[in-house]
């Protein structure tokens, strides 16, 4: 179930392991992406593309819109 979390949240759950996933797309992330993020555009994401996450640890995805 999704959660929205604030930074102090997200900083928590990073030094407890959990993973940080950026679903922009790659371009937009090769330009700019948060410190030790993983990159897997929305478009590609799917169960093959899923599998380079560990499944024992939380897994916090980020994106954004303009509006």
């Amino acid at each position: 179930m999704p959660t929205t979390i604030d930074r102090s949240r997200l900083r928590e759950m990073l030094q407890a392991g959990a993973q940080l996933l950026e679903v922009l797309p790659r371009r937009e992330y090769d330009e700019e992406h948060l410190p030790g993020a993983i990159s897997i555009p929305l478009r590609e994401l799917n169960r093959a593309t899923i599998s380079q996450l560990d499944r024992s640890r939380p897994v916090i995805v980020y994106c954004y819109d303009y509006q």
